[in-house]
């Protein structure tokens, strides 16, 4: 895979502004971050009561939102990988740490992924992360909406194979390529501390007989993914690929506060995309800046997933269809 460099557009921001949206803050970063954990604490110990006091119904339907505020931690993750949550280092590290053990994530192979994304946005070979066109079909939101076994499988055998040293696909091998040993261990060694924390969590919970605990914990990234599964989604699917303009490659969304708060603002996918430095609550504060120089942004994920459907429809018929975003006429090209 060749150097390859793309002309990116991005809007204009004075550039004051943008050193002020850049600003990293301890505050913010600790309030978003205690903020979904918090919730997360929350639904855990009501599943706990209930599983003691209540029916089995009620615990069930907790569990169900605990693993959909769970699914978030993905979002958290990312955007921690990023480092642009906190001003400290320690304080970043420390919860990007803590997510990446709670969602079974490598953040050394995901960061490694993530860095081309960013550079050679659905520009494959280059980015392999993110391939248009994405076949979607209603039997796989089924698998991501309730029960997911079949990602289970997937990201512990991954696991597993990279605990023992084993690269697979053409992906992993362009990142780790075999002539940097030092990097390779790094992601080997991530691996093997994931397992053996989650193995302890789950002697621990044998011998206490807590078996609430590791279903919370251990098993909380494969079940109640539906509401993440609309979210990220929608930040590029359908659109084209081999542009070098984000606004058509990347989708803005507009969805109430409770649901950016959980989604961690990335709503704002194009912002992030064209601005990657600015933190995630800064970010509805940059759409504010550029909003004129974007496409109407969908308001709400029915209007959203409405506007794919047709999109994903289009594609049943021509596979090489994408849809070219409106741009306004007093944009800026």
């Amino acid at each position: 895979m060749g150097e390859l460099r793309i002309p990116w557009y991005r809007s204009p921001v004075k550039r004051e502004v943008q050193a002020a949206l850049n600003q990293r803050s301890d505050m913010k970063g600790l309030m978003q971050s205690l903020g979904h954990l918090g919730l997360l604490i929350l639904t855990g110990a009501l599943f706990w009561f209930a599983t003691l006091h209540l029916p089995w119904w009620v615990g069930a339907l907790v569990l169900f939102f605990h693993g959909t505020f769970f699914a978030f931690l993905l979002n958290a993750f990312h955007e921690l990988c990023h480092k642009t949550v906190f001003k400290s280092k320690l304080l970043g590290n420390f919860f990007l740490n803590l997510v990446s053990l709670l969602i079974w994530y490598n953040p050394v192979l995901f960061w490694a992924s993530h860095q081309e994304h960013h550079k050679y946005t659905l520009h494959p070979p280059q980015d392999l992360e993110v391939v248009l066109p994405v076949k979607m079909k209603l039997v796989t939101f089924v698998k991501a909406a309730v029960i997911n076994p079949w990602d289970f499988y997937e990201r512990i055998s991954g696991y597993i194979r990279l605990s023992l040293g084993r690269l697979q696909g053409e992906w992993e091998n362009h990142l780790f390529p075999g002539n940097a040993p030092e990097k390779r261990q790094i992601l080997f060694n991530w691996a093997r501390l994931h397992l053996a924390v989650h193995i302890i969590l789950a002697a621990i919970s044998l011998y206490f007989g807590a078996w609430q605990l590791p279903v919370l914990i251990t098993l909380a990234p494969f079940y109640g993914g539906w509401l993440l599964f609309l979210c990220n989604n929608t930040q590029h699917l359908g659109l084209i690929d081999n542009t070098p303009d984000y606004r058509l490659c990347c989708r803005t969304i507009i969805l109430n506060p409770i649901l950016e708060f959980i989604y961690w603002h990335m709503n704002y996918h194009t912002e992030h995309h064209m601005y990657a430095a600015v933190p995630c609550y800064n970010l509805k504060m940059l759409h504010e800046q550029i909003k004129d120089d974007l496409p109407i942004c969908p308001i709400g994920l029915v209007e959203t997933w409405k506007g794919i459907i047709e999109i994903l429809t289009m594609q049943e018929i021509n596979p090489n269809y994408g849809f070219v975003a409106k741009l306004p006429e007093k944009a800026s090209q």
